[in-house]
């Protein structure tokens, strides 16, 4: 799981620096916006995981 989670976040950055060059405008903005929450999404999952003691 947390590789998925790793996974996805950098996927979220990638598409994040491409959506600047490839998009303009609002269109720009609307796949930054959905990249942006992805990633907080993901870094949100990463950090209320069920902490295991050894």
């Amino acid at each position: 799981m947390k590789s998925l989670l790793w996974l996805v976040l950098a996927l979220a950055a990638i598409v994040n620096v491409a959506s600047s060059f490839a998009f303009g405008g609002i269109e720009q903005i609307l796949v930054s916006s959905v990249t942006g929450l992805t990633a907080i999404a993901a870094t949100a999952l990463y950090l209320t995981r069920d902490r295991r003691t050894a």
